[in-house]
């Protein structure tokens, strides 16, 4: 994203501005369930905001201008404070944040339809579109059921109560299984597509194309 930088600084800035939106709504999210479950650790932390300073987390960030990927600052939550018990009330709190990104590019869309019908294809449509997007693929990432990801969250609230007190051990190989998949996406060839063929599919379903 630096060599972007240096070819084309508008398109680096509208890249880093729909990350920081996408990322943004996506942890508020998880904060405002949280609170709204019945842990206010959320709350006492500033994080039921929209404010991007309390959710951007420093190497995340610096990530988003390396390599045109990053994240957020995880909103710490007590599960066993949070309604319908731990597992079930963390998967609704882990489903809040692509939910939410998904909810952003629904709305969105007629509006990135009416620009390209109006206007064509200038930065404004751009920004949306890629708004849109990063959307739709943050919330596509982070529903792979693997720990630390949401989509491992949501599957211990839909399973059973043995299997999800079984799979919950996976937890402390979070981070390990989190490398291997970045390593298995810039590996391994067509690997991103498994996440990027969906989303620009959802994408040209949205727009109309």
């Amino acid at each position: 994203m630096l060599l972007r930088l240096a070819q084309d600084p508008e398109l680096f800035l509208i890249v880093a501005f729909a990350f920081v939106i996408a990322i943004t709504l996506h942890e508020a999210s998880h904060a405002l369930v949280a609170t709204w479950l019945g842990d206010d650790l959320p709350r006492l932390q500033g994080r039921v905001t929209l404010n991007p300073l309390k959710h951007l987390d420093f190497l995340g960030t610096v990530m988003i201008l390396i390599a045109s990927f990053g994240w957020g600052r995880p909103v710490l939550v007590n599960p066993y404070r949070l309604r319908f018990g731990s597992h079930r009330g963390m998967a609704l709190v882990a489903a809040a944040g692509p939910a939410s990104n998904v909810a952003l590019a629904l709305v969105l869309a007629p509006v990135a339809r009416e620009l390209a019908s109006s206007s064509g294809t200038d930065l404004i449509t751009v920004a949306v579109v890629l708004i849109i997007q990063l959307n739709l693929f943050l919330a596509a990432f982070n529903l792979i059921p693997l720990p630390p990801l949401d989509g491992f969250s949501v599957l211990i609230g839909l399973v059973p109560r043995e299997t999800a007190i079984r799979l919950d051990g996976l937890r402390r190989f979070g981070p390990g299984l989190l490398i291997g998949l970045f390593l298995l996406i810039a590996i391994v060839p067509g690997a991103t597509g498994i996440i990027s063929g969906p989303v620009l599919g959802a994408t040209r379903l949205l727009l109309g194309g």
